[in-house]
């Protein structure tokens, strides 16, 4: 997507999404290499939960398939200094999945969650809160794996699992 996205003209931007786009448009950003590549990535990936948030459903799409392609080029992981999953496919598809919750669309939701596999996850932490936000498009589809699916997230990492708003929300 060209720089300025259309985001930001289109209504009254958030600081936030202004920001995080307006740095990964920037040069710099742009002419860092590949780190550079996957901090663009990451900071498209924050504007289309702010726009997710928003309820913005197509717009969150557009920024997210922006994140993934970023992230096909890229071919495999790129690992940062300054943020331990590092931007991967399968990080935006991981950031998928919450964002559709966010915005709206459970059902789109667990098919981003479908095609998540939790061996591949690095971690333990990681893999709770997958399962934690599996749970949450469980629970709006009112589907009885919310439960089951919640557990198996709080026996992967219990402390996770219990400090997550989304999680906290659900064993109200």
């Amino acid at each position: 997507m060209a720089p300025g996205h259309r985001f930001i003209r289109r209504q009254p931007a958030r600081t936030a999404l202004s920001i995080a786009l307006s740095a990964a448009d920037h040069p710099d950003l742009r002419d860092a290499g590949r780190a550079g590549a996957a901090e663009r990535g990451l900071l498209i990936q924050s504007a289309a939960y702010t726009v997710a948030r928003r309820g913005d459903r197509d717009g969150m799409r557009e920024l997210t398939d922006e994140a993934a392609g970023i992230a096909h080029q890229l071919g495999g992981a790129t690992l940062l200094r300054d943020h331990g999953g590092g931007f991967s496919p399968l990080t935006v598809q991981l950031h998928r999945i919450s964002a559709e919750n966010y915005a709206g669309d459970p059902l789109a939701a667990l098919a981003a969650a479908r095609s998540v596999s939790l061996k591949a996850l690095p971690s333990v932490e990681r893999r709770s809160r997958a399962l934690s936000d599996i749970a949450v498009t469980y629970d709006r589809l009112g589907r009885s794996d919310c439960i089951r699916t919640l557990l198996a997230a709080e026996h992967c990492a219990p402390q996770e699992t219990h400090t997550r708003p989304a999680t906290k929300s659900l064993s109200r």
